[in-house]
């Protein structure tokens, strides 16, 4: 096969690669054809990628659209591009392929990042996430047959809940060992643009891609009136941009770790990583201690660096084994801990982590002040989503103290703000409120939505 490009296109009536009879009739269809290209050709970069991306590929991209999703800089709703959703598809893929495609810049907001910080995202145009989408569909089941199974962020049929059962299959295998718990510093805005570009050009040839993907990193983003351009960074937010953050640290960090640094080691390490937030579990200290000294090293290569105040080596083996207290860690929200079992036994456990608790309860509380004046009914029913959300993702065996006492503080917050917003002193007394829990606003209680264990399901497995 030619250094120069694997070719994509297919002829359909012969099952052999060559010149195009038929196209291919489903998006499903196409993107198992690039994932079987993909995996016969692991070394060669795949050079007509845009050619699947036709009309039927850009309806698939507009569908997958949230329909509640903020306008970019042009103000134009889902809803409103959809008026003429022929016309505007043709003319988008149009512009697309002929190169006269010109992002408009990002529109800056900002989510709040743990108790005193907040993240930059950016907000795109309806018509640009639909490219970036397409674009996404195209690249997906191409980087899916090269991801390593340690990956777990922002991947299909992956979730956080099996990043975490892995991590615990891994220090229950290793009796705890030595976690090294590293935290990247403001990650998704310092990816340098030429080296990503360069680590794209490893597995994609198509000029179309590629001149895309240069044009959203170059887009610049609008804040207050003004706008911003940098060499770094990726806008958070955007549909392509957590696909190519993962294709950046599988290079930078995933393959690196599989085929460099684990053969060198003395005994099992294992890594888990959920896009940007990362862990690496070892057997013994000095392969800990040696893979710490270098992994600055190895970020630095790149353009990244490691927040030296949040990344800690941890003592987390097994108290008989420490013969002393071992020490806790977090990761995606929760802390986990070596906890005593019924049988006078240890396990490792996990819980919501104070940092996340304090964070999510002051939210709940900001959210019932603004709210309060709102019909009891409206914010019954909110409440009730709010607290399912939580437990869908704090639900997790073990962790039944944790999420009854954020229901309680949920409960007790909003009983505080509807009895400030009566003037008579007794507006929403303890006792008026539990009568209406009982009857009209009941609460769901507290419950475990994910067991001890659970069945790990990959990506694409055509």
């Amino acid at each position: 096969m030619s250094s120069q490009g694997t070719r994509l296109k297919y002829n359909s009536a012969t099952g052999r690669h060559g010149a195009e009879k038929r196209p291919l009739t489903s998006v499903r269809t196409r993107q198992e054809h690039i994932a079987h290209i993909a995996r016969k050709y692991t070394d060669s970069p795949l050079t007509t990628l845009s050619y699947h991306m036709d009309m039927l590929w850009m309806r698939e991209a507009f569908a997958g659209l949230r329909k509640d999703a903020s306008p970019g800089v042009d103000g134009t709703t889902v809803d409103e591009y959809a008026m003429d959703l022929e016309a505007n598809l043709a003319d988008l893929l149009e512009r697309a392929k002929s190169g006269r495609y010109r992002p408009p810049p990002v529109k800056r907001g900002y989510v709040p990042k743990g108790e005193h910080e907040s993240r930059l995202i950016g907000i795109p145009t309806t018509e640009n996430k639909v490219l970036e989408r397409a674009v996404a569909m195209l690249l997906e089941p191409l980087y899916e047959c090269d991801f390593m199974e340690s990956s777990y962020g922002f991947r299909p049929h992956r979730s956080p809940h099996q990043a975490l059962e892995a991590l615990r299959g891994s220090l229950k295998e290793m009796k705890g060992g030595w976690v090294l718990d590293v935290d990247i510093r403001k990650f998704f805005d310092s990816i340098p643009h030429c080296q990503l570009m360069e680590i794209l050009r490893l597995r994609v040839k198509d000029s179309v891609i590629l001149r895309l993907a240069a044009k959203w990193l170059r887009a610049g983003v609008m804040e207050d009136g003004g706008m911003r351009f940098s060499d770094e960074g990726t806008p958070q937010g955007g549909v392509v941009s957590p696909l190519l953050s993962n294709i950046y640290l599988h290079h930078v960090l995933d393959g690196w770790f599989e085929t460099m640094i684990k053969p060198r080691l003395r005994g099992p390490a294992q890594l888990i990583r959920f896009a940007d937030d990362f862990v690496m579990v070892f057997k013994r200290l000095d392969d800990a201690q040696r893979v710490f000294d270098v992994l600055p090293k190895r970020f630095e290569k790149y353009g990244l660096a490691i927040h030296p105040g949040k990344t800690k080596l941890v003592d987390f083996r097994h108290p008989w084994d420490s013969g002393k207290k071992p020490d806790t860690f977090t990761f995606l929200g929760f802390t986990h801990y070596w906890g005593k079992t019924r049988k006078g036994g240890y396990s490792v456990k996990k819980k919501t982590s104070s940092k996340k608790m304090r964070q999510k309860l002051k939210d709940m509380h900001q959210w019932c002040k603004k709210n309060r004046h709102r019909p009891l009914e409206w914010q019954h029913s909110k409440i009730c989503q709010k607290l399912l959300g939580h437990y869908a993702f704090y639900g997790v065996t073990g962790n039944f103290a944790s999420i009854a006492i954020f229901r309680y503080k949920v409960l007790y917050t909003w009983r505080y703000w509807l009895n400030r917003r009566s003037r008579k002193r007794d507006g929403m007394e303890w006792d008026r409120f539990r009568m209406l829990l009982a009857s009209k606003f009941q609460i769901p209680p507290p419950r475990i939505v994910h067991g001890a264990t659970g069945c790990m399901q990959t990506g694409w497995s055509f």
